[in-house]
């Protein structure tokens, strides 16, 4: 691209990865393209944490206070046992006080539309966009997509998921890493479940399984149960709500009255997964973002957070006019974080769905007896981070 233009990025993926680079690109004064596969902007999921770091990334892009006003604050976070006894609460207010601003929940289809209209409001998003290679040249890079569209850019960004076919393309397959254990997801109203989030939310913790309730905004409530099963083991839509309400059975009851109060046809089943930590995420005019450059576990309420600050971070670099370098120090300022919390979303895991007696008890003990201060010192450097 020429010397004195407007410099121009094309963005694989329309996801919250996605939206957010387009959007701080155009901050920046890039002019930006947006490509989906998806026929249409429907971002699939339930609810997404948002964490005070993901928050302050917002209020960068200019969508917190949006945000705010949609999705719903969490202002109170316990564990409990399975059958609703309090192992310790969380200390969200401290943490709201501490970081200027408290975590939120929101439905991922209304964060994504509230990006869409901040995205749009200067460049349309291309749907039905398969991409499938790219040429190289002196002067940038050319996009080809499958329909035989064609367009030039100083960088592509793949911010295309799990699956990305960017990462792919550039680094080859990705070995799949399963966690042991499946996740089925619903939404109901808060009205059928509101003795359990009137002041935001729990997870109760069993042998093998666990199952987490918070409130979403717009009076919902977002659920989700994550049980140990061997991989592929998903169960049929039509199957989902009989499936957990038999592995619930007797818990603490608000939990049976969500599952209950949930449409079944709606209920999501996924097996929990991730992939080894790449060396590397970019070459030449290329670079990957979000989940297809460091897909994690959501057991910390990261990755959405993570992608949002990769975006950032990124058009930050970009504003160096030689693209390699910029993707290079991206890189490097970006690579040791997301690998550390993708490590502590994966042990994570492992200690709350535990299935031996003995561990789970050794477990609820040290749960019970850490300090706020402690418990804020050690997720301080996820939480707190500045970008």
């Amino acid at each position: 691209m020429g010397v004195g233009t407007t410099r121009k990025a094309i963005v694989i993926g329309a996801g919250i990865g996605g939206l957010c680079t387009a959007l701080s690109l155009q901050q920046q004064g890039w002019q930006v393209s947006v490509f989906d596969k998806a026929s249409s902007l429907r971002e699939a999921g339930a609810g997404i944490v948002l964490a005070a770091n993901a928050m302050k990334a917002l209020d960068l892009l200019g969508v917190g206070e949006t945000v705010r006003t949609v999705g719903a604050p969490v202002v109170q976070a316990d564990i409990r046992s399975w059958d609703g006894t309090l192992i310790t609460s969380l200390p969200a207010a401290k943490q709201a006080a501490r970081y200027g601003t408290q975590s939120y929940v929101i439905h991922r289809a209304d964060l994504q539309a509230i990006l869409v209209q901040a995205v749009t409001a200067a460049t349309p998003i291309q749907t039905n966009k398969l991409w499938v290679d790219e040429k190289r040249s002196e002067r940038g890079v050319l996009a080809v997509f499958k329909d035989g569209t064609q367009e030039e850019a100083d960088v592509i960004i793949g911010a295309d998921g799990f699956h990305s076919a960017v990462r792919e393309r550039l680094f080859g397959l990705s070995p799949v890493r399963y966690s042991g254990y499946m996740a089925l997801r619903g939404v109901c109203t808060q009205e059928e479940a509101s003795n359990a989030t009137s002041g935001g939310g729990f997870e109760a913790l069993g042998p093998g399984k666990r199952f987490g309730l918070s409130r979403l905004g717009n009076g919902r409530v977002f659920w989700f149960a994550a049980i140990n099963s061997p991989q592929g083991k998903l169960p049929l839509v039509e199957d989902r709500k009989s499936e957990v309400l038999r592995h619930f059975y007797g818990w603490y009851s608000p939990i049976v009255s969500a599952i209950e109060a949930t449409e079944a046809s709606t209920i999501l089943a996924h097996d929990i997964v991730d992939r080894p930590p790449l060396p590397r995420w970019s070459s030449g005019r290329m670079t990957l973002l979000g989940d297809a450059a460091h897909p994690m576990m959501p057991n910390l309420g990261q990755g959405g957070a993570q992608a949002i600050e990769d975006a950032i971070v990124l058009a930050r670099c970009l504003r160096n006019p030689d693209i390699p370098i910029a993707l290079s120090a991206y890189e490097k300022e970006r690579m040791a974080r997301v690998n550390r919390i993708v490590r502590m979303s994966r042990s994570m895991g492992r200690m709350v769905q535990l299935e031996n007696p003995i561990l789970i008890y050794l477990r609820n003990k040290l749960l019970s007896s850490v300090s706020d201060t402690r418990y804020i010192r050690r997720f301080d450097p996820i939480i707190g981070y500045e970008l």
